[in-house]
């Protein structure tokens, strides 16, 4: 059969890059499917990147402003259950790293710890990768920064520059952006990078009453709801489509028999969208979804049983005050010690 990359025209505007057809493809498929949706992903062009570092300030966003106080009354302790016992030091790897902004309080936490550190950012955004270059090298010159743009999550591959002990950082609950399977095979994956005895700090949402969830997705002044839909405006501007993005309406959801929040764009009215790259178009009834998130939400046990499958050991979890953040710090250790998945399973 083939590829719905093969029938792609992209527009003379658009550079014909692995990453224009992967958003192609993206769109394709996902809007193609009985029940539309997008991968969160496509919301981290430039423009959506600006838009999320503002969801980080606002104030019903909770998720930022409690893990960064785990951060700052944490950090020291942190840093001595991932290095350990070791010597050698240790190199950090911040999976889409933002502006780096929280971790700044754990890089200067290390530095104190060792004379050379050397942190490499990953992430999708070229324009995140700059500004947390820029944030780093700004309040720490001594470090040694190495980005790396990557679709990770995606493309399953990761070329660290990196010898000897590593820290690597999963943080701001992105892990929640995955079904439990999908979650323990990216821990999976990401262990395939490290090597036994490397640490992990993973941040988690935790479960709690419904309506501080909502409020977090549903601020009053409107950005995440122009963060939902700024994925219209680029599936506009890479693929050519024309999407009237105030056509649809934000709308997100607690889901609590999945224990997640779903984001939703909702289409208000009977309506076509035409894809130019794609040489297709798309009706939507009024009222029908794209469904362009999951966040999923943990408690320690989930955390834990999550972990163990993807191949690490809980050592020590961090949270605040009202238990609605956590960070959780974990082993990478030997596959020969670790029990089989049905052992897990049967646990």
């Amino acid at each position: 059969m083939a590829s719905v990359l093969d029938s792609i025209i992209l527009p003379s505007t658009t550079v014909r890059t692995e990453e224009s057809l992967a958003v192609a493809e993206a769109a394709a498929e996902g809007l193609s499917a009985k029940h539309k949706y997008l991968p969160c992903w496509l919301f981290y062009d430039a423009a959506g990147s600006m838009l999320f570092e503002k969801i980080t300030r606002l104030p019903e966003y909770y998720l930022t402003s409690c893990e960064h106080a785990i951060f700052a009354r944490h950090a020291s302790e942190m840093i001595a259950v991932a290095t350990g016992l070791g010597e050698q030091p240790m190199s950090v790897v911040e999976l889409g790293a933002g502006s780096a902004s929280k971790t700044l309080v754990l890089l200067r936490t290390l530095m104190a710890r060792q004379a050379r550190t050397l942190y490499v950012p990953v992430d999708v955004s070229e324009a995140a990768l700059k500004l947390a270059s820029k944030n780093v090298h700004a309040a720490l010159p001594a470090i040694e920064v190495q980005p790396i743009c990557s679709e990770f999550t995606r493309e399953k591959s990761l070329n660290l520059p990196i010898e000897g002990r590593r820290l690597a950082l999963y943080i701001g609950s992105s892990i929640g952006n995955f079904g439990p399977a999908d979650a323990v095979e990216l821990l999976q994956w990401l262990r395939s990078q490290l090597l036994p005895g490397d640490a992990l700090l993973l941040g988690t949402d935790m479960v709690k009453n419904p309506a501080s969830l909502l409020a977090a997705y549903n601020d009053s002044a409107g950005i995440t709801a122009q963060f939902n839909k700024n994925v219209l405006t680029r599936l506009n501007r890479e693929l050519g489509a024309d999407f009237a993005a105030n056509a649809f309406e934000h709308r997100a959801i607690w889901n609590v028999s999945e224990s997640r929040i779903e984001m939703h764009l909702d289409s208000k009215r009977n309506q076509t969208v035409h894809v130019e790259s794609l040489h297709r178009t798309f009706g939507f009834k009024r009222g029908e979804s794209i469904h362009t998130e999951n966040c999923y939400k943990f408690t320690p046990e989930a955390v834990e049983d999550m972990l163990l499958k993807g191949g690490y050991i809980l050592e020590q979890s961090w949270y605040d005050e009202d238990r609605w953040f956590g960070v959780h710090g974990a082993r990478v250790v030997d596959a020969a010690i670790m029990p089989r998945n049905e052992e897990v399973a049967a646990a």
